[in-house]
Protein backbone atom coordinates (compact mmCIF):
# COMPACT_ATOMS: atom_id res chain seq x y z
CA UNK A 1 0.00 0.00 0.00
CA UNK A 2 1.72 3.12 -1.01
CA UNK A 3 1.90 5.99 1.99
CA UNK A 4 0.70 9.58 1.55
CA UNK A 5 2.31 12.20 2.52
CA UNK A 6 0.45 15.64 2.87
CA UNK A 7 1.71 18.55 0.83
CA UNK A 8 1.31 22.29 1.69
CA UNK A 9 -1.56 22.41 -1.00
CA UNK A 10 -3.51 19.46 0.94
CA UNK A 11 -3.46 22.26 4.23
CA UNK A 12 -3.68 25.07 2.12
CA UNK A 13 -7.38 22.79 0.59
CA UNK A 14 -7.75 22.13 4.71
CA UNK A 15 -8.48 26.33 5.63
CA UNK A 16 -10.49 26.34 2.43
CA UNK A 17 -12.84 23.93 3.84
CA UNK A 18 -12.41 21.60 0.69
CA UNK A 19 -11.29 18.62 2.49
CA UNK A 20 -14.62 16.44 3.86
CA UNK A 21 -15.12 16.17 7.66
CA UNK A 22 -12.02 18.18 8.22
CA UNK A 23 -10.30 21.39 9.47
CA UNK A 24 -7.59 23.10 11.58
CA UNK A 25 -7.34 24.62 14.59
CA UNK A 26 -4.57 27.05 15.54
CA UNK A 27 -3.90 27.63 19.33
CA UNK A 28 -1.81 30.52 20.99
CA UNK A 29 -1.09 32.21 24.44
CA UNK A 30 0.97 34.29 26.37
CA UNK A 31 1.43 34.80 29.83
CA UNK A 32 2.40 38.39 30.67
CA UNK A 33 4.79 38.07 33.65
CA UNK A 34 5.76 34.19 34.85
CA UNK A 35 7.43 34.51 38.50
CA UNK A 36 11.38 33.15 38.71
CA UNK A 37 10.44 29.53 39.88
CA UNK A 38 6.70 29.34 38.94
CA UNK A 39 5.33 26.65 36.93
CA UNK A 40 1.90 28.04 35.27
CA UNK A 41 -0.51 27.63 32.27
CA UNK A 42 0.87 29.77 29.28
CA UNK A 43 -2.47 31.44 29.29
CA UNK A 44 -3.57 36.04 30.09
CA UNK A 45 -3.05 35.06 33.88
CA UNK A 46 0.60 35.53 35.88
CA UNK A 47 1.82 32.52 37.70
CA UNK A 48 -1.79 30.34 37.52
CA UNK A 49 -2.31 27.00 36.60
CA UNK A 50 -5.72 26.61 34.32
CA UNK A 51 -8.50 25.71 36.43
CA UNK A 52 -9.75 22.56 34.66
CA UNK A 53 -11.90 21.66 38.05
CA UNK A 54 -14.01 24.71 36.98
CA UNK A 55 -15.60 22.61 34.70
CA UNK A 56 -16.80 19.16 36.67
CA UNK A 57 -20.39 21.09 36.11
CA UNK A 58 -21.43 22.67 32.43
CA UNK A 59 -22.60 26.31 33.54
CA UNK A 60 -23.14 29.53 31.85
CA UNK A 61 -20.49 31.94 31.46
CA UNK A 62 -20.57 35.50 33.45
CA UNK A 63 -18.43 38.56 32.43
CA UNK A 64 -17.03 41.49 34.69
CA UNK A 65 -14.39 44.30 33.54
CA UNK A 66 -11.59 45.45 35.82
CA UNK A 67 -8.80 47.13 36.26
CA UNK A 68 -5.25 45.74 36.32
CA UNK A 69 -5.17 45.71 40.25
CA UNK A 70 -9.08 43.79 39.89
CA UNK A 71 -11.33 46.94 41.11
CA UNK A 72 -14.80 47.02 39.03
CA UNK A 73 -14.53 49.35 36.18
CA UNK A 74 -17.39 50.44 33.33
CA UNK A 75 -15.22 51.39 30.62
CA UNK A 76 -15.77 48.81 28.43
CA UNK A 77 -19.73 48.96 29.20
CA UNK A 78 -21.57 48.18 25.73
CA UNK A 79 -18.82 46.20 24.32
CA UNK A 80 -19.73 42.91 22.36
CA UNK A 81 -17.86 39.69 23.42
CA UNK A 82 -17.36 36.16 21.66
CA UNK A 83 -17.06 33.51 23.83
CA UNK A 84 -15.75 29.91 22.21
CA UNK A 85 -15.67 26.46 23.99
CA UNK A 86 -17.58 23.40 24.29
CA UNK A 87 -20.91 22.71 25.31
CA UNK A 88 -22.55 19.96 27.68
CA UNK A 89 -22.06 17.58 24.86
CA UNK A 90 -18.30 18.27 23.98
CA UNK A 91 -19.57 20.05 20.65
CA UNK A 92 -18.42 23.22 19.73
CA UNK A 93 -20.43 26.16 20.75
CA UNK A 94 -20.06 30.07 21.13
CA UNK A 95 -21.92 32.79 22.73
CA UNK A 96 -21.92 36.42 21.97
CA UNK A 97 -22.64 38.10 25.45
CA UNK A 98 -22.96 42.57 25.57
CA UNK A 99 -21.31 43.97 28.82
CA UNK A 100 -23.74 46.39 30.52
CA UNK A 101 -21.98 48.37 33.31
CA UNK A 102 -19.24 46.26 34.72
CA UNK A 103 -21.22 42.54 33.86
CA UNK A 104 -22.81 40.20 31.48
CA UNK A 105 -24.27 36.75 32.15
CA UNK A 106 -24.56 34.17 29.50
CA UNK A 107 -27.37 31.45 28.77
CA UNK A 108 -25.31 29.33 26.78
CA UNK A 109 -24.01 26.05 29.01
CA UNK A 110 -19.81 25.60 28.66
CA UNK A 111 -18.12 22.27 29.59
CA UNK A 112 -14.86 23.81 28.23
CA UNK A 113 -13.87 27.69 27.47
CA UNK A 114 -10.78 28.24 25.07
CA UNK A 115 -11.02 31.49 23.40
CA UNK A 116 -12.80 34.93 23.86
CA UNK A 117 -12.65 37.69 21.97
CA UNK A 118 -14.32 41.39 21.51
CA UNK A 119 -16.40 41.61 17.70
CA UNK A 120 -17.24 45.32 17.65
CA UNK A 121 -13.92 46.74 16.60
CA UNK A 122 -13.09 47.94 20.03
CA UNK A 123 -10.06 47.67 21.63
CA UNK A 124 -10.81 46.50 25.56
CA UNK A 125 -9.43 49.38 28.54
CA UNK A 126 -10.75 47.13 31.38
CA UNK A 127 -9.39 43.56 31.90
CA UNK A 128 -12.81 41.55 30.77
CA UNK A 129 -12.47 38.57 33.27
CA UNK A 130 -14.93 35.08 32.48
CA UNK A 131 -15.66 32.83 35.31
CA UNK A 132 -18.25 29.50 34.76
CA UNK A 133 -18.70 28.07 38.40
CA UNK A 134 -17.34 31.60 40.30
CA UNK A 135 -13.63 30.48 38.77
CA UNK A 136 -12.12 32.36 36.48
CA UNK A 137 -11.38 30.84 33.32
CA UNK A 138 -11.17 33.18 30.40
CA UNK A 139 -9.22 36.95 30.55
CA UNK A 140 -8.95 39.02 28.14
CA UNK A 141 -6.41 41.64 29.08
CA UNK A 142 -5.84 45.79 28.45
CA UNK A 143 -5.87 46.45 25.03
CA UNK A 144 -5.63 43.19 23.06
CA UNK A 145 -9.39 42.41 22.36
CA UNK A 146 -8.60 38.32 22.84
CA UNK A 147 -7.43 35.85 25.08
CA UNK A 148 -4.51 34.11 25.05
CA UNK A 149 -4.84 30.79 25.79
CA UNK A 150 -2.40 27.62 25.15
CA UNK A 151 -5.44 25.40 26.27
CA UNK A 152 -7.70 23.37 24.08
CA UNK A 153 -10.21 20.30 24.16
CA UNK A 154 -10.75 17.79 21.09
CA UNK A 155 -14.47 18.29 20.71
CA UNK A 156 -16.48 15.11 20.22
CA UNK A 157 -16.47 12.97 17.07
CA UNK A 158 -13.18 13.83 16.39
CA UNK A 159 -9.84 13.18 16.31
CA UNK A 160 -6.93 15.97 16.67
CA UNK A 161 -3.85 15.24 15.21
CA UNK A 162 -1.36 17.42 16.59
CA UNK A 163 1.30 18.94 14.10
CA UNK A 164 3.24 21.37 15.06
CA UNK A 165 4.31 23.03 18.28
CA UNK A 166 6.24 26.24 19.12
CA UNK A 167 7.40 28.42 22.41
CA UNK A 168 9.24 31.50 22.74
CA UNK A 169 10.66 33.31 25.71
CA UNK A 170 11.57 36.88 26.44
CA UNK A 171 15.24 37.93 26.08
CA UNK A 172 17.20 36.86 28.95
CA UNK A 173 14.55 34.65 30.21
CA UNK A 174 15.24 30.34 30.04
CA UNK A 175 12.00 28.07 30.80
CA UNK A 176 10.81 24.19 30.73
CA UNK A 177 7.91 23.91 28.41
CA UNK A 178 5.71 20.87 28.77
CA UNK A 179 2.79 20.10 26.98
CA UNK A 180 0.11 17.83 28.91
CA UNK A 181 -2.08 16.00 28.14
CA UNK A 182 -5.44 14.58 29.99
CA UNK A 183 -6.91 11.58 27.80
CA UNK A 184 -10.44 11.47 28.10
CA UNK A 185 -11.78 8.71 30.74
CA UNK A 186 -8.61 9.47 32.92
CA UNK A 187 -8.32 11.91 35.80
CA UNK A 188 -4.51 13.03 35.39
CA UNK A 189 -3.04 15.39 33.17
CA UNK A 190 0.38 13.40 31.46
CA UNK A 191 3.18 15.28 29.68
CA UNK A 192 3.03 14.70 25.42
CA UNK A 193 5.74 16.74 24.99
CA UNK A 194 8.85 18.77 26.48
CA UNK A 195 11.02 21.39 25.51
CA UNK A 196 13.60 24.21 26.58
CA UNK A 197 13.84 27.66 25.72
CA UNK A 198 16.44 30.45 26.01
CA UNK A 199 15.82 33.98 25.52
CA UNK A 200 18.87 34.16 23.43
CA UNK A 201 18.50 31.38 21.43
CA UNK A 202 15.20 32.18 19.19
CA UNK A 203 11.81 30.16 19.76
CA UNK A 204 11.77 26.27 20.42
CA UNK A 205 9.58 24.94 17.22
CA UNK A 206 9.43 21.21 16.40
CA UNK A 207 6.89 19.92 13.32
CA UNK A 208 5.80 15.85 14.12
CA UNK A 209 6.72 13.97 10.81
CA UNK A 210 4.28 11.87 12.41
CA UNK A 211 1.47 13.72 13.99
CA UNK A 212 0.34 12.48 17.68
CA UNK A 213 -3.29 11.63 17.69
CA UNK A 214 -5.40 12.70 20.28
CA UNK A 215 -9.19 11.18 21.11
CA UNK A 216 -12.27 13.29 21.62
CA UNK A 217 -12.83 15.06 24.41
CA UNK A 218 -9.33 14.97 25.71
CA UNK A 219 -7.86 18.47 27.24
CA UNK A 220 -4.38 19.81 26.38
CA UNK A 221 -2.81 22.42 28.73
CA UNK A 222 0.90 23.80 27.59
CA UNK A 223 2.51 25.33 31.42
CA UNK A 224 6.25 26.17 31.51
CA UNK A 225 8.53 26.86 34.25
CA UNK A 226 10.31 29.56 34.60
CA UNK A 227 14.17 30.32 36.16
CA UNK A 228 14.26 33.92 34.99
CA UNK A 229 12.33 36.54 36.75
CA UNK A 230 9.16 38.28 35.08
CA UNK A 231 9.37 36.51 31.94
CA UNK A 232 6.77 36.92 29.37
CA UNK A 233 6.14 33.09 27.66
CA UNK A 234 4.68 32.68 24.49
CA UNK A 235 3.49 29.19 22.88
CA UNK A 236 1.56 28.00 19.96
CA UNK A 237 0.29 24.42 18.34
CA UNK A 238 -1.97 23.31 15.27
CA UNK A 239 -4.59 20.73 15.46
CA UNK A 240 -5.53 19.03 12.09
CA UNK A 241 -9.27 17.91 13.79
CA UNK A 242 -10.76 14.65 11.05
CA UNK A 243 -14.07 13.69 12.26
CA UNK A 244 -13.97 9.96 13.42
CA UNK A 245 -15.62 8.00 11.08
CA UNK A 246 -16.89 5.18 14.06
CA UNK A 247 -18.51 8.01 15.58
CA UNK A 248 -18.23 9.18 19.31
Amino acid sequence: MARYYPTEDTYLNIARGLVKDTTSIHKFGAVPEMSNGTTGTIWDVNDTAYPWSAFDTANTVSIATTASNGSTVTTDSGLSVTVVGLDENYQDVSETLTISGSTATGSQLFSRVFRAFAIDGSTNTSQIRMSVNATEVARINIGLAQTLMSVYTIPAGYIGYLTQGIASIESGGDATINMFIRYFGQQSFRVGHSGEVVGTGGPYNYKFTVPIAIPEKSDIDVEATVRSNNSRVTAAFDIVLIKNPIGS
